[in-house]
């Protein structure tokens, strides 16, 4: 007769490929049910309220972001392209007064090089009009104006970078936030649950996720432009500020002529 254990071993060998089989219809069957569950605008509207707000802020922050990313764009391109302009014009040998009384006409907004220029010139002009006034201080009184006109300018140009550099720093945390709270309330509501499987916490956790995701979503482009406009923004300044040095020497030896006559 078989002993006790031969006849337990064979009974384990039967029942074991019962039960990977059983465990695998079960895997088969519950794995549809959780490929549905995600669904992100499901899991968006089933989500907690504070969770709601975090998404809510950060996809705003994401289209007040590509706003000002679109337009910063297009202004840089526009400063970049006329600063060129007017170097060409400003270096083509023509005469300065006539080049002033074109960039200052009535009706227009000079910008940019053109600006400072105009500044430059202007206060030269204002204290040349004086005729007992040192040449030195008619150059320093340009360049001045020139410093100032600059600041403005760049200061036009950095406009709203900073609101990029707050959403790219603070974006990510204000996900994470979302996602801890949300994790949190899943778990409280898991404690009074009987059984915890992974069918249970699964959505409430893919819920909580989304903030994070939507917090890099709105981090990442808004990083980027920041890093690549303030890059365009300083080479423009190195721009103006190569300008003013070439436009005070001009000034120079023009008030230094006019002062030997």
């Amino acid at each position: 007769m078989p002993s006790v254990l031969s006849l337990l071993s064979l009974a384990a060998s039967a029942a074991a490929p019962i039960e990977l089989g059983d465990a695998a219809q079960a895997a088969a069957a519950a794995a549809p049910h959780v490929a549905g569950e995600l669904d992100i605008l499901k899991l968006v509207i089933g989500a907690s309220l504070p969770v709601k707000l975090v998404m809510g802020l950060l996809l705003a922050a994401s289209l007040m972001s590509w706003t000002i990313i679109l337009g910063k764009r297009s202004a840089l391109e526009r400063a970049k392209k006329t600063a060129t302009e007017f170097e060409e014009r400003f270096w083509s040998g023509g005469d300065l007064a006539a080049l002033f009384k074109e960039v200052s006409a009535p009706g227009k907004d000079s910008e940019g090089l053109a600006g400072i220029f105009e500044a430059g010139f202007r206060e030269f002009a204002r204290l040349r009009s004086r005729r007992t006034m040192d040449p030195r201080i008619m150059v320093e009184g340009a360049q001045r104006a020139m410093r100032a006109a600059a600041g403005r300018e760049i200061d036009r140009l950095e406009k709203d970078l900073e609101f990029l550099a707050n959403v790219g720093s603070i974006s990510p945390y204000i996900g994470l936030f979302g996602t801890v709270w949300g994790i949190m309330i899943a778990f409280m509501d898991l404690s009074g649950a009987k059984t915890a499987t992974i069918a249970t916490v699964a959505p409430p956790i893919s819920e909580a996720l989304i903030a994070t995701a939507m917090g890099l979503f709105a981090a990442i482009p808004a990083v980027w432009a920041f890093n690549r406009f303030s890059n365009l923004v300083e080479r423009l300044n190195v721009r103006f500020d190569a300008f003013q040095e070439e436009f005070s020497s001009i000034l120079q030896r023009q008030a230094h002529v006019e002062d030997n006559h």
